[in-house]
């Protein structure tokens, strides 16, 4: 037999996670506007008990591609991810391609991470060219002289939902992703084009609005039950 201490006991273990899968859909509405953001959706299961529990699981079907006229910018149309190294050497992977050039001439992310095995542009080039597959190459204007500086490369994840999410829509990978492996032959780069994210800001709001209303609705039963807990007690003495 359930008692009332259990009954607000279980109410507050829910509130707790409605909370958190409050937390998740607000940060999906807050990157809204960045680049290649997979939305985060946080499942809840509810037991016999009547507890709820819950999952973390990253939403990685495609974003729309929007045109940007950038050189470096590199939308992925299909599945897959590029990996990219930190100055510290720690290899993640990421689906978020407005990449620049650094100081050196190495094309590199927005924070400074390596693009690939890493790819060095000349100072001086007319144009350049990153091709469906991957590779990179500067050519003259009239088009006559090419030179090939090297392949950006994309990979897939057996398990892509196994991915540990790290900063700035970059992933580790985990046991449960398991090891990353080589597309080939693809034709899956769209140059001076970006992904934009897959997030429903119409649907994480009205998310919202049903959750508030769930959780108000929540905290009056559970206010009401302490109110006939605490007379019980009075009663008592």
């Amino acid at each position: 037999m359930t008692t009332l201490q259990g009954i607000i006991n279980r109410g507050i273990v829910n509130a707790e996670l409605q909370f958190e899968k409050m937390g998740y859909i607000s940060t999906n509405v807050a990157n809204y506007n960045t680049n290649g953001y997979k939305s985060v959706r946080f499942e809840q299961m509810l037991n016999e008990a009547g507890f709820l529990s819950g999952v973390e699981r990253t939403d990685f079907s495609q974003g729309a591609i929007q045109r940007t006229e950038r050189d470096f910018d590199v939308a992925i149309d299909g599945t897959g991810f590029i990996p990219v190294t930190s100055p510290t050497g720690d290899v993640t992977y990421t689906r978020e391609g407005s990449f620049k050039v650094d100081k050196d001439g190495y094309i590199i992310t927005n924070d400074g991470y390596l693009v690939g095995d890493g790819i060095q542009v000349p100072v001086n080039y007319d144009n350049i060219a990153i091709k469906e597959n991957g590779d990179v190459e500067i050519y003259s204007n009239d088009g006559t002289e090419r030179e090939y500086l090297g392949n950006i490369p994309l990979v897939n994840f057996q398990n892509p939902e196994g991915l540990k999410k790290s900063d700035n829509n970059k992933y580790y990978l985990t046991a449960e992703s398991g090891e990353p492996v080589l597309i080939k032959n693809h034709t899956r780069f769209r140059q001076v084009n970006i992904e934009v994210t897959n997030i429903d800001v119409l649907n994480e709001v009205n998310s919202i609005l049903r959750l508030n209303a769930s959780m108000l609705a929540s905290f009056k039963v559970m206010q009401t039950i302490n109110d006939m807990y605490s007379k019980a007690l009075q009663l008592n003495q």
